[in-house]
């Protein structure tokens, strides 16, 4: 029987978020991992079981997933080591010492207003209350009730919860139509209800890898860019006039990149029985020798933008005026035995991840799934396109109606039943012999990420390169002190996960003057007393370098800072 003429869809949703973990006192210094578990995650899930027929890829960064764990263990031993959890569920807000009031009123209203305040008449007015008491009175937040406080924290954890726990849980009906005056049981059970929600996250996507229906991917450890890890000057052949740090490459990157690459290999097989067989490189990061280091490691396919490419086909000497003919096939880089190589469609990409979110959602489904069909039109008779939409999968929600509910659901569905459009996922390509039969070898990889096609969103500005030369002055102070034998192995094991988390690609991506200033104030604040920490651990006090910021941002930023475009 022939096989119908069709295309391949890889669709890849990236889950992440940094180590907010403090790591001498085990404290979560932000909620965003738990709070995305809640909304994103388990909204993620559940449209996939929705739909059995639909096939995707998800990437779960290791240090998502060992927070995940470790919120886990939190709500078993009911020993909390978040802040906001803890005021959730506390019998006596009109207790609260000021710090933690004004921890709590800052943090409660940082959420899309557009689509997380303002539709919630209730919520609304807590926010008008608080920005009305703050012009009156001096040191507000004293005067601010109890009740208040209850409101406002129930309040912030009911928008945080996904769509789909809207439509199964009758207690955030009954909250969400109540409006006010919640009582402490009220709140204890939101609080039980963010428990099982954020506890069984994991499980949800482990199931349904084992069932077939998605592939689990993962990235180096804790989000390192890869390639700077390995060579900070592979950054120049994109971005030639650059500055770049004075300090020199990284000390130690390729053992860096080598442990962070195989502690998520090892934490994977650990979680989900084999290690992974492809990897999301952090923010798609890649060149040539760093995709040889995931070669080596036994990584069988990564995947990296649309720029780098058609960049690499440049360089190469290969034709690029067939958008086409060049995007949608895979790519072996480096010789007749390297790593398999996908690059995502960005117009398609960036269409979901930025477009859609004022769209109809069944107009954008239409329009997405036209695109794919002119696709499959434009391939040659004989030929099985492979296309790449790869992004983000927890931020773009919040800017959708309805966390993206409707289009979500439509999409999988007509994904489902589509006559040409069959859904895979990358390992099933690899062993796919009509997509394979469109593979071509890549000689040359030229340096970048998805953003841009270059890596000038974590080095090259004057304040991403003072980041850089902090962190690799705490490299050289780290590799002195391992080497004079001073620390015990349960303490080089506590100081090798602090320098890890310093090394992630998180801290970079928010320095810089397009960003919002308060995120960029927090992640400044964060990275720093992260630095601060390792020295900390190595026994040594922290230089007075970093008691000064790093990076500013802009009091009015073009956008959020958590999504950018690929161009």
């Amino acid at each position: 029987m022939t096989t119908p003429r069709h295309l391949k869809l890889v669709l890849l949703w990236h889950m992440h978020q940094p180590d907010f973990r403090d790591h001498i006192t085990g404290e979560f210094l932000q909620p965003w991992v738990y709070l995305h578990a809640l909304k994103d995650y388990s909204d993620m899930a559940a449209h996939l079981e929705a739909h059995p027929k639909m096939h995707a890829v998800v990437n779960l960064v290791p240090i998502l997933l060992e927070q995940l764990d470790d919120y886990a263990a939190q709500f078993k031993r009911n020993d909390l080591r978040d802040s906001l959890l803890r005021m959730l569920r506390h019998p006596d807000l009109d207790s609260l010492g000021r710090d933690d009031r004004v921890l709590l009123i800052n943090q409660c209203f940082r959420a899309n207003h557009v689509k997380m305040i303002e539709p919630f008449a209730p919520f609304k007015r807590l926010h008008e209350i608080n920005r009305f008491v703050a012009g009156q009175i001096a040191d507000h937040v004293q005067y601010l009730s109890g009740q208040y406080l209850a409101d406002l924290v129930t309040w912030y954890h009911l928008v945080w919860t996904g769509e789909t726990i809207r439509r199964d849980e009758e207690l955030v009906v009954q909250l969400m139509t109540q409006g006010q005056s919640f009582s402490h049981a009220q709140r204890l059970a939101l609080f039980d209800l963010v428990g099982r929600v954020v506890s069984g996250t994991v499980e949800r996507y482990r199931r349904l890898a084992q069932s077939g229906q998605i592939e689990l991917s993962t990235t180096p450890y804790y989000h390192p860019i890869g390639p700077l890890l390995l060579e900070f000057d592979s950054a120049r052949e994109a971005m030639p006039d650059a500055p770049f740090p004075r300090t020199g490459n990284y000390p130690g990157g390729r053992t860096r990149c080598i442990w962070h690459i195989q502690r998520a290999q090892d934490s994977h097989a650990a979680r989900f029985g084999a290690p992974a067989q492809g990897m999301w490189p952090a923010e798609g990061a890649v060149s040539l020798p760093f995709c040889q280091v995931l070669s080596e490691r036994g990584v069988k396919w990564a995947a990296s933008g649309e720029a780098v490419l058609l960049n690499s086909l440049r360089k190469c000497g290969m034709a690029t005026s067939d958008r086409d003919d060049a995007l949608y096939r895979p790519y072996r880089i480096d010789g007749p035995n390297g790593i398999i190589c996908l690059f995502r469609d960005d117009r398609l990409s960036d269409a979901i991840g930025f477009e859609y979110k004022g769209w109809h959602g069944s107009e954008a489904v239409i329009h997405f799934i036209g695109q794919l069909e002119r696709i499959l039109e434009r391939t040659p008779e004989d030929e099985v396109p492979v296309v790449s939409v790869m992004l983000d999968g927890e931020n773009a929600w919040e800017f959708y109606p309805y966390n993206g509910f409707y289009f979500l659901r439509e999409l999988y569905a007509r994904l489902e039943d589509h006559p040409t459009i069959r859904t895979t996922t990358c390992k099933d390509v690899l062993v796919d012999a009509s997509a394979m039969a469109r593979v071509r070898t890549l000689p040359e990889l030229m340096t970048g990420s998805w953003v841009y096609g270059n890596l000038s969103t974590w080095i090259g500005s004057p304040d991403k390169n003072r980041a850089w030369e902090l962190l690799v002055s705490a490299k050289q102070t780290y590799d002195l002190v391992l080497a004079s034998g001073r620390l015990s192995g349960n303490e080089v094991e506590r100081a090798s996960a602090q320098l890890a988390a310093c090394e992630g690609s998180d801290w970079f991506w928010w320095f810089g003057d397009y960003n919002p200033s308060d995120a960029v104030r927090s992640f400044d604040r964060l990275f720093r007393a992260y630095l601060a920490n390792l020295y900390g651990l190595l026994k040594l006090d922290p230089p007075p370098d970093l008691d000064e910021p790093i990076s500013f941002g802009a009091a009015e930023a073009s956008t959020d800072g958590a999504m950018r475009r690929a161009a």
